[in-house]
């Protein structure tokens, strides 16, 4: 039974994965515009994956517990482009990717380094969502944002709550799913909020 729900889990998680920032990219590509979405919300969002991808190499971890990670960053690049594309700011990825690429490699220069990291990496995912959750605010509008993508970041965050139990049990890793599991289900609540006072309007 175990190895069944394990495996469903992972499948599950995958296939979520595989195409979980597509309604949101399509959403932006429609409209042509990127309207409601949060630069630092992704930016953070991105750093949390890098960092967590590192680790989870770092640590030798089964390839089944993170294998959406490359996935997701993939598409989180492609969203990124395309929202400093339609706010004019495209200048600016030449320094966001030397960043990124820069903090890939520093990493694992210490291994306390890469502790240190995963340790705010809870905090860098969550400021990400509390980052989107403040323009969703302010705007008082979803604008972009979709709430599809959204709930499928909370169930993979779920699943991988099960599969880390099941497989690593490594207690920083669990905190940062139960965390970004309830932010997420937050997000998700406040652009269905925010689209049916529109559509109320």
């Amino acid at each position: 039974m175990a190895p069944a729900l394990l495996d469903a889990a992972n499948w599950s998680t995958w296939a979520a994965c595989a195409v979980m920032k597509v309604p949101q990219v399509a959403a932006v590509l429609a409209a042509r515009s990127a309207r409601g979405l949060s630069v630092g919300s992704l930016a953070l969002e991105l750093t949390g994956f890098l960092v967590f991808l590192k680790y989870q190499i770092y640590y030798g971890y089964p390839l089944q517990t993170y294998l959406e990670y490359p996935i997701l960053i993939a598409q989180d690049v492609v969203l990124f482009l395309f929202i400093l594309h339609f706010n004019g700011n495209m200048k600016q990825a030449l320094l966001y990717t030397v960043t990124f690429v820069g903090g890939w490699y520093m990493l694992t220069l210490q291994k306390w380094i890469m502790d240190l990291a995963m340790n705010l990496c809870t905090l860098i995912s969550a400021a990400s969502k509390f980052a989107q959750l403040r323009c969703l605010w302010r705007t008082k509008d979803s604008g972009q944002v979709s709430a599809l993508t959204w709930s499928m970041s909370a169930y993979t965050c779920a699943t991988r709550i099960l599969t880390t139990l099941m497989t690593t049990n490594d207690l920083i890793v669990l905190i940062r799913f139960i965390t970004m599991l309830v932010l997420n289900i937050w997000v998700t609540a406040t652009i269905l909020h925010y689209r049916k006072t529109k559509k109320a309007d």
